[in-house]
This record gives structure tokens, C-alpha cells and sequence, in this order.
């Protein structure tokens, strides 16, 4: 079984750039040589997009592999394929991560336990629920990645394929 998907790496700093191939590569199982560009959204920054196909759950191994990376922000999407719900990782270094499954239609398909605990917190006063579903949705993350996606319209792309 197949899966395909994108990375994005919306801003890197360019001394980072080979430790994310390498660090994509280790998951992938091949050589990794992205198409670096300037970021316009920020100074002194590089982007870089591939498309990649692999096994179901790359994304996920290739998120947890980037993670924690100071200065580097990025997403990486898993499109659902049959038996498989699809994945959106994303991390800025001010949010952390962000994962979300993602149905067939493109949709987010929250967990019942999440917005169930959403609700609970809400009701005890601990959290306003618009503001736990927005972050259940991904919007804290969207809205500080916006400027770095738009920046990167009409960069190249790239295919990457795992390893089988």
C-alpha cells in the first residue's frame, strides 16, 4: 500500500538545511537533496517543498523527526488512501506540534474523547470552548503559517519516494 503527500518547510535557518534532509532521508530510506529558496515572509531564512510518496504513516515519522527543531517551521500532509485516514503534522517554535487526522473529503475529523474533554473544561469554567475547538482545528497554527505559505507561491517542487 501507497501513500503520497507534501512537505513544507516554511522557514529554516540554511546551517539547518542538510540535518533536514538527513533527518527526512532516515525516515524515507533514500537521499534527500530539497530545492532551497529564500523565505520572503522572514530575513535570513530558506524554504523548501517536496512531494513525497512512501508507506502509510511516513508523515507522521517524518514529523516526529523534525519536532522540536528551534527556528523551523513546518507541515507535512499524508493524504488518506484506502483503509488509511489522511494527516496534517504541523510545528512552529512558539505552538509545538500540531496533528490532526484527516478524512477522504479533506475534512478534520475530530476525536469524540477531545471534544468531549473540550466540552468538560468549558463547563468547568478551565477554558472557553471556541477557543479549545479552534485549537482542535489547527487554527493558532494556520494563522501563523499563513504569511510563510503565501511566500512560497510558485517555489519549485520536488518528489521524493521512499524506499520500498
Amino acid at each position: 500500500m501507497s501513500a503520497r503527500g507534501v512537505l513544507y518547510v516554511h522557514s529554516a535557518q540554511p546551517a539547518l538545511c542538510p540535518h533536514i534532509e538527513w533527518a527526512v532521508a532516515g525516515v524515507l530510506g533514500v537521499p534527500v537533496d530539497l530545492t532551497w529558496t529564500p523565505q520572503p515572509a522572514a530575513p535570513n531564512v530558506v524554504r523548501a517543498q517536496a512531494e513525497w510518496e512512501g508507506r502509510p504513516g511516513i508523515a507522521a515519522a517524518i514529523a516526529s523527526s523534525l519536532m522540536g527543531w528551534q527556528r523551523l517551521r513546518f507541515e507535512i500532509t499524508e493524504d488518506a488512501s484506502p483503509g488509511v485516514d489522511g494527516s496534517r503534522h504541523a510545528y512552529t517554535p512558539s505552538l509545538g506540534p500540531f496533528t490532526a487526522v484527516i478524512g477522504a473529503n479533506g475534512d478534520i475529523m475530530i476525536p469524540e474523547d477531545r471534544l468531549r474533554t473540550a466540552m468538560m473544561m468549558a463547563a468547568q469554567g478551565r477554558c472557553v470552548l471556541e477557543d479549545e475547538l479552534d485549537k482542535l482545528l489547527g487554527r493558532p497554527w494556520d494563522e501563523e503559517l499563513e504569511p510563510f505559505r503565501y511566500a512560497g507561491d510558485g517555489a519549485p517542487v520536488r518528489w521524493l519516494h521512499a524506499a520500498v
